[in-house]
């Protein structure tokens, strides 16, 4: 490992305090509307907290090509923005009820009040971004949301079905890494980096993306309730099929075989207990594979920047992978 690994949660987000509370002062003011409903949805979302990541990221993107300007924070929270409304609706197709620990937005409002709150949050997003009046920012945000929304139909027509290990890659590029890699690529064209600096920090995004999403689903099936602050395999419960799923399917026996698929048309632990598929997946290395998987791309993200010239922020941009493949929430 580098040196990056000198680094700490705290040194990278000291090297952004200021930025991220600026974003979140933009965030806020982005989420206010004169309809009452989207106001308190808003204003509920941000209180349910979340990491931050993707203007960090951005923020990081634009530091690394010594943009000093406002946009950077603009664009913070607009990332953040669509991030939100992805979730927003995300709760409401999973028939979600809980999302970091408190009710989810549509057990509080009500689909129909969610659905219209998420579209207007998603056209909030491209309202601010305009104001950078350049067009490649909204050509990078429209591809981006697109992206998202095919992800989510494409999911949707593969619930409770086995899943292929690129069909798999494909979704979590949609779901999570797209995002990832527009955040890198929008501070870079903040930064009015070469075609060539821009592929790399998406690049970057994209990789590092894929590993946090991998991970994430990881943690779906071994972490607590406590931890995740929602139900424990809450994917295997909605029909999701994730990588060390598919790692098992691939490898087991046919009476293994039937205890995870009766998982998934039931939708629910009733005739499987959650022990006796994490048994199958261990008997496999399924757990462990899906880590090494993890920890590959978060591997190729860190060489995507290794030719960028030594700074601060690219000692956090190259943390930030060991950071995402460790975490235990």
């Amino acid at each position: 490992m580098s040196s990056a690994t000198t680094l700490t949660v705290k040194e990278v987000f000291d090297l952004l305090r200021d930025e991220l509370a600026a974003v979140e002062v933009e965030f806020e003011r982005g989420t206010v509307s004169a309809v009452p409903a989207i106001t308190d949805i808003g204003a509920y979302l941000r209180a349910g907290g979340g990491k931050r990541i993707r203007p960090a990221l951005l923020l990081l993107s634009a530091k690394l090509m010594d943009y000093a300007g406002s946009g950077a924070i603009r664009l913070g929270a607009v990332v953040e923005i669509v991030h939100t409304a992805t979730l927003v609706h995300d709760d409401i197709i999973d028939e979600a009820k809980i999302r970091r620990g408190r009710p989810s937005a549509n057990s509080e409002w009500g689909n129909s009040r969610c659905v219209l709150s998420g579209d207007w949050l998603y056209m909030q997003a491209f309202r601010i971004a305009l104001q950078e009046r350049k067009l490649k920012v909204l050509d990078v945000l429209i591809e981006l949301t697109q992206q998202m929304v095919e992800g989510e139909l494409l999911q949707m027509e593969k619930l409770g079905q086995r899943v292929r290990l690129d069909e798999y890659f494909d979704l979590i590029y949609r779901k999570t890494a797209c995002l990832f890699s527009t955040c890198m690529r929008l501070g870079a064209i903040l930064g009015d980096a070469t075609q060539q600096q821009e592929d790399a920090l998406a690049n970057y995004g994209r990789n590092l993306g894929m590993a946090f999403q991998i991970v994430d689903d990881v943690l779906d099936l071994t972490a607590s309730e406590e931890i995740l602050g929602k139900p424990v395999a809450s994917d295997l419960r909605e029909g999701k099929v994730t990588m060390a799923v598919i790692h098992a399917l691939e490898r087991c026996t046919a009476e293994e075989r039937v205890v995870i698929e009766t998982t998934l048309a039931e939708r629910a632990f009733k005739s499987v207990t959650h022990a006796q598929v994490l048994e199958i997946l261990d008997r496999h290395g399924s757990i462990a594979a899906a880590h090494a998987a993890a920890a590959e791309y978060s591997e190729i993200a860190r060489d995507a920047i290794a030719n960028f010239p030594e700074s601060e922020s690219k000692r956090a941009l190259l943390w930030i992978p060991e950071f995402v493949i460790e975490r235990e929430k």
